[in-house]
């Protein structure tokens, strides 16, 4: 090796270590090599997770938003139901009005045949 390649290669084995797993020929620095290695599983595992999480919550929104849909059905419906029920109470509501503006008649004609 010529010495400009060592003092580039200096540089990587000062921020990294010296990490016998990889780089063949160095100082077993085992707590160094077992720092890394432990980082890098450290951000696989991370980054299942996280993407784990990801998942479960996008199905999660998913579930809310079919929910939310299926309660505004409901809603509509229900409404359609309560103006179908007011429609019907209005009706009847006339009806009871005639009958009893029938029935007044048919007192007022009863009283009439009395009187005579």
């Amino acid at each position: 090796m010529t010495n400009h390649n060592i003092v580039m290669i200096l540089p990587i084995h000062v921020i990294w270590g010296c990490i016998p797993e990889i780089a063949r020929g160095c100082a077993d620095m085992t707590n160094a090599s077992s720092t890394y290695l432990s980082i890098a599983i450290g951000a696989v595992v991370g980054t299942l997770i996280s993407w784990w999480i990801f998942k479960i919550q996008k199905n999660a929104t998913i579930r809310q938003e079919e929910t939310l849909r299926r309660i505004t059905d409901l809603e509509e419906s229900h409404d359609k139901v309560l103006k179908s029920i007011e429609q019907f109470q209005n009706h009847q509501e006339r009806v009871l009005s005639e009958i009893l503006s029938l029935d007044r008649k048919i007192d007022a004609i009863i009283e009439q045949r009395k009187d005579r």
